[in-house]
C-alpha cells in the first residue's frame, strides 16, 4: 500500500502537471473551415417549476458544422464572463459559493475552479479546442453543451432535429460531493467528455438508467429494449469504480452519462472498450460509505438489469439529510412560484369602443395600444426571462371581465392596464395611477365611471354585471387585500416616473372601482397616461416619441418594484 503522505504528494504533483498542460498542451487540433456564416441558435432555459425563458445565442454555420460563441452562451445562461488574449473566464454569479471555468483558444483543456477553497479544482479535456475568430471563442455545438454540462453539473443539450439547445438549471448542484469527477488522469479515457453516440447494433439497446438511494445502499436500474444479452459485473476497485458490461448492446452516451450527489452512487459513465462491449463505469463513494457487497440481477419480465449495492451507513444521518433536501426543495419551489416572471399588459378599450377622444381626434384606444406595445418591447429586451401577455395586440374589443381572466389563465404576476383620461374641465392635465378600491374623491369616481361605461358595449352586460355595486366593490377590494400593498407600491413607483411638470390634478396614488381590476388575482394598477381633453396634453399623447417615453417611465417603475419585490422575496426565504 502507498503511504498516505506519498499519495497526497502524488495528487499535488499531478494537479500541477495538469495546470501546466492547460496552458501549453493541445491534444487535438481545432476544427478548421474555409467558410462561415453568422447565425443564432435558440436556447431554451428551464429554471424550475415550469418556469424559464428562451434566448438566442450567437453562432457560426461552417462547413465543419455549427460553432457556438462561448461568451454569448455564458451570457444566455446568466453567467458573467470576460475575455482577453484568447482566454475566456466565465463565472457563476447566482450559485453559492459557485465556481469559474477558463478556456483558451487552441487548447483542449478547460480549468474548473471552485470558489470554495475546500473543493478540488478540475481539469476537463475537450474533444476539440476552441477556435478564436474576430475576438470570439467558438466550439462545436455538442462540445459547447458538454462543457457547460460538466462545469455546471446541469443538463445542457442540443437537438439536431429542432435546432434548439436546452438547459435545465433546476435543482441542487449535482456534482458538489464528487471530488474527482472531471479530473483527467494520465492515460485515462474520460467517456463523459465524449459526444459521439455509440452506433446501434443488433441486440439490446440500453434506453435509460435510474438510481434509487436506500438507507442501506442503492439500486441502479438499467432499462432496455431488444433481446437479452450476456452481462458481466466487475466488483469495485480501490477507487470505488465498478463495471457492468453488456455484449452486443448499444446506447446513447450523452443521454446516459450521469453525475449525482448526496448518495452512494457518484456517477454512471458508458464507455466502449477495445473489445467492442458496452461498459458502464459505476462510480461509488467508498469514502463516505463502507461498501459491503455489489450484486447483479436481470429482471427478464420487465427487461431490466439491476445492480444492488449494499453498504453500512449512518441511517439516521442519511434520513436527516433526505429531510433537509426535501425541505430545501419545497422552499425552492415556493421561491419559483412567486418569481416575477409574467406581466400582463392591458391596452384599454379597442375595436368599436374608441374610449376618450381629444379635440384633434386622438383616440384613447390607439394611444393605449401604442404605449402597451412599447412597454412590452422594453420588457422583452431588458428582461428576457419575463413573459409578456397582452390582453390585446391590435384594434379589437375585449370585454372587461375577459381581460382579468386572460391575466389569471396565463399565471400573471402583475397586471398593468393603460388608459387616457378626459374631463369636462379642459384645463386639467397630468397622469394618474389607480388601484382597486372604493373611491375617495368625486374625481376618482368620475374616472372610474367613464372607464366602466365600456360594459354597455358588451351584448350581455346587464346580466353579466348585475351584481356590481358599492357593496360588491368593497368585497372585491377585501379579496384583493393580499395584493393591496404590492399594488400600492407598484403604483407609487410608476407614478413617480411618469408624472409631468405643471400637473394640475394632484400627486399620489388613487383608488377607485375599476371593473378591469376586479378579476386579476395579482397586484394590479391602472395608468391614466394623461388628459386628451387638454389640448396641450393631447399633443403630447398623440406623439409617438412621447408615447415611447411614457412606456419607458412605466418600465422604470416596474424595474424599481421588481428589484424591491425580489429582494424581499429572497430575504423572506432565507429566514
Amino acid at each position: 500500500m502507498i503511504p498516505r503522505p506519498f499519495r497526497i504528494d502524488v495528487r499535488i504533483a499531478f494537479f500541477l502537471m495538469m495546470i501546466a498542460v492547460f496552458f501549453s498542451f493541445t491534444v487535438q487540433a481545432a476544427p478548421s473551415f474555409t467558410r462561415s456564416e453568422e447565425t443564432t441558435v435558440p436556447l431554451r432555459v428551464t429554471t424550475g417549476n415550469e418556469q424559464g425563458y428562451t434566448i438566442k445565442v450567437l453562432a457560426l454555420r461552417t462547413d465543419a458544422g455549427l460553432m457556438i460563441d462561448l461568451e454569448s452562451f455564458s451570457r444566455a445562461l446568466r453567467l458573467s464572463s470576460r475575455q482577453e488574449s484568447g482566454i475566456l473566464l466565465m463565472e457563476e454569479t447566482d450559485a453559492a459559493p459557485g465556481s469559474s471555468c477558463q478556456v483558451k483558444s487552441d487548447n483542449n483543456f478547460a480549468l474548473l475552479v471552485p470558489k470554495d477553497s475546500q473543493r478540488m479544482k478540475r481539469v476537463v479535456q475537450l474533444q476539440s479546442a476552441p477556435v478564436l475568430m474576430d475576438g470570439k471563442l467558438f466550439l462545436p455545438v455538442l462540445n459547447a453543451c458538454r462543457l457547460f454540462t460538466l462545469w455546471l453539473d446541469k443538463d445542457v443539450v442540443y437537438d439536431y432535429s429542432s435546432g434548439i439547445m436546452s438547459a435545465w438549471l433546476w435543482g441542487t448542484r449535482l456534482g458538489d460531493s464528487v471530488g474527482y469527477v472531471g479530473v483527467v488522469r494520465p492515460g485515462e479515457t474520460v467517456a463523459a467528455l465524449q459526444e459521439a453516440q455509440i452506433p446501434a447494433e443488433p441486440g439490446t439497446v440500453i434506453k435509460g438508467v435510474n438510481v434509487e438511494n436506500r438507507a442501506n445502499g442503492a439500486i441502479i436500474t438499467f432499462t432496455a429494449s431488444g433481446k437479452g444479452v450476456r452481462t458481466e459485473l466487475r466488483k469495485p476497485d480501490e477507487s470505488g469504480r465498478a463495471y457492468l458490461s453488456f455484449q452486443n448492446a448499444s446506447c446513447n452516451i450523452d443521454a446516459l452519462t450521469k453525475l449525482f450527489s448526496g448518495g452512494l452512487v457518484k456517477s454512471i459513465t458508458p464507455v466502449r472498450p477495445s473489445d467492442g462491449t458496452l461498459q458502464f463505469a459505476l462510480g461509488l463513494d467508498n469514502r463516505g460509505y463502507s461498501i459491503k457487497t455489489v450484486d447483479f440481477q436481470r429482471d427478464e419480465k420487465n427487461n431490466r438489469y439491476q445492480v444492488y449495492v449494499m453498504s453500512e451507513a449512518d441511517v439516521e444521518g442519511i434520513r436527516q439529510k433526505e429531510k433537509e433536501q426535501q425541505i430545501a426543495k419545497v422552499i425552492n419551489s415556493d421561491i419559483e412560484k412567486w418569481k416575477l416572471n409574467t406581466i400582463v399588459l392591458d391596452a384599454g378599450h379597442g375595436g368599436h369602443d374608441p374610449g376618450a377622444i381629444g379635440g384633434r381626434g386622438t383616440r384613447e384606444k390607439d394611444v393605449a395600444l401604442n404605449i402597451v406595445r412599447d412597454l412590452g418591447n422594453l420588457i422583452a429586451q431588458k428582461w428576457p426571462d419575463v413573459r409578456v401577455i397582452y390582453t390585446r395586440k391590435d384594434d379589437r374589443f375585449i370585454p372587461l371581465h375577459e381581460r382579468g381572466r386572460i391575466a389569471n389563465r396565463s399565471g400573471g404576476k402583475l397586471f398593468v392596464s393603460i388608459h387616457c383620461n378626459a374631463n369636462r374641465k379642459n384645463h386639467i392635465k397630468g397622469s394618474e395611477v389607480y388601484i382597486l378600491g372604493p373611491h375617495k374623491s368625486k374625481d376618482a369616481l368620475e374616472v372610474a365611471m367613464f372607464e366602466n361605461s365600456v360594459i354597455t358595449k358588451e351584448a350581455d352586460y346587464k346580466q353579466r354585471y348585475k351584481g356590481f355595486s358599492t357593496e360588491y366593490l368593497i368585497m372585491s377590494s377585501m379579496a384583493q387585500s393580499a395584493f393591496a400593498k404590492q399594488s400600492a407600491d407598484l403604483a407609487l413607483e410608476v407614478q413617480d416616473r411618469i408624472d409631468r411638470p405643471n400637473s394640475t390634478n394632484g400627486k399620489g396614488v388613487r383608488q377607485a372601482g375599476f371593473m378591469v381590476l376586479w378579476t386579476p388575482s395579482m397586484p394590479s394598477i391602472l395608468v391614466e397616461a394623461g388628459y386628451l381633453s387638454n389640448s396641450e396634453e393631447e399633443k403630447i399623447l398623440r406623439d409617438r416619441q412621447e408615447q415611447t417615453k411614457i412606456a419607458y417611465g412605466i418600465f422604470q417603475g416596474l424595474e424599481r418594484y421588481r428589484k424591491d419585490y425580489e429582494n424581499a422575496r429572497i430575504a423572506a426565504a432565507e429566514q
